[in-house]
């Protein structure tokens, strides 16, 4: 089998440093942008089963039962850090009456707490993102700018050597624009990841936020009475007072 004269092989032989340097430079950007996309999506692969397990914390008979359906560690799960968080807010505000936040009212700081959490949660989840959208909008000119060059230099080499036919003219150009093939190849999945990435964040995030809507309603009206159980009523009804 003869190899194609005007392929990649022949590209890579006949360029100089800046065509395999823009070669290189291609060849990095695309295991770049493809180790993010699989790890990201096996990542919200992942976060789509934790947020299908917050169904059966509010089947829990205890909160620390909750805790224990809700899988994974502190970050590598938002649902069971938002549960955590909201716990600690809650706690933290009982125990330190005398300090700035605690003269807040329990629900103001109990929804800062679950919104700095959501914040945290989905800048890990945007993580990589910028990666993808860096690739898709630059890739395509790079390859362009190999293209150029190649046909610069080829043009330059044609014209050094005077007359020349349509073959050896196609030769060197045909090469050159295979690097505007593979910028495109480069720039496709990068863009159609980056945008599919998005779209599952963006469905992950209302989850999120539906579920600390619904901790934030349990610590609320919830969490305090049990806590209080034992206190008389009066006081019971002061304090959901004081903190609604």
């Amino acid at each position: 089998m003869t190899s194609n004269i005007y392929g990649v092989t022949t590209l890579w032989a006949q360029g100089d440093f800046v065509i395999r340097g823009i070669a290189m430079l291609l060849l990095v950007m695309s295991i770049t942008s493809w180790y993010v996309i699989v790890s990201r999506a096996w990542r919200l692969m992942k976060l789509r089963r934790c947020a299908q397990a917050t169904a059966s914390f509010w089947h829990a008979q205890s909160f620390g039962e909750g805790l224990h359906i809700i899988e994974g560690d502190y970050h590598g799960n938002p649902f069971r850090l938002l549960a955590e968080e909201g716990k600690a807010a809650v706690d933290h505000h009982a125990s330190n009456q005398t300090d700035l936040h605690g003269q807040l009212r329990l629900t103001d700081w109990l929804a800062a707490c679950l919104r700095g959490a959501i914040d945290e949660s989905v800048e890990r989840m945007q993580s990589g993102l910028s990666v993808l959208a860096s690739v898709g909008s630059t890739a395509p000119f790079v390859g362009l700018f190999g293209t150029v060059w190649g046909i610069y230099h080829a043009l330059v080499s044609i014209g050094a050597a005077g007359q020349a036919s349509i073959g050896e003219i196609a030769g060197p150009v045909g090469e050159a624009l295979i690097m505007t093939a593979l910028g495109l190849a480069v720039a496709i999945p990068a863009v159609v990841g980056y945008n599919a990435l998005v779209r599952g964040n963006k469905a992950l995030l209302g989850r999120l936020n539906r579920f600390a809507h619904q901790l934030h309603a349990y610590f609320i009206t919830g969490a305090p009475l049990a806590r209080n159980a034992k206190r008389p009523a009066a006081k019971i009804v002061a304090a959901v007072a004081g903190g609604n």
